[in-house]
């Protein structure tokens, strides 16, 4: 968990300079592309909009389902550019977990004033 615990580090502080930079109020993609340039620069493995699959009945089906960010492979981070945060928003970070049996997600919504009120970390 203390490798979860400083991936989840650098991604806030990633987060936080892309919201400095860019501000609220773009859209969700806008800070998807910046904030995956910022993980990167800071050595991190960044798989965007990564396919995530369902299984049924043994067979991996694409039911449409893309995580915004999944970084080392280990932890989700869904990004969003909304005035609030809505219960659906959280149930799609418990969703994904769950279909890719990571442990740890980020939802971090972009659009307020203090990026710090935008921030929520979930474990499954």
């Amino acid at each position: 968990m203390e490798k979860l615990n400083t991936i989840t580090e650098k991604i806030i502080g990633c987060a936080i300079r892309v919201h400095q930079q860019l501000g609220p109020g773009l859209f969700e993609s806008t800070h998807d592309v910046c904030l995956e340039y910022e993980l990167i620069q800071q050595g991190l493995c960044v798989k965007g909009q990564k396919a995530l699959p369902v299984i049924y009945d043994s067979i991996k089906l694409d039911a449409g389902y893309r995580i915004d960010l999944l970084v080392e492979n280990a932890l989700i981070v869904e990004l969003k550019s909304a005035d609030a945060f809505a219960p659906i928003h959280e149930a799609q970070l418990f969703t994904y977990l769950k279909l890719s049996g990571k442990k740890l997600g980020l939802l971090i919504n972009f659009n307020v004033r203090l990026l710090k009120e935008g921030i929520v970390r979930r474990i499954m």
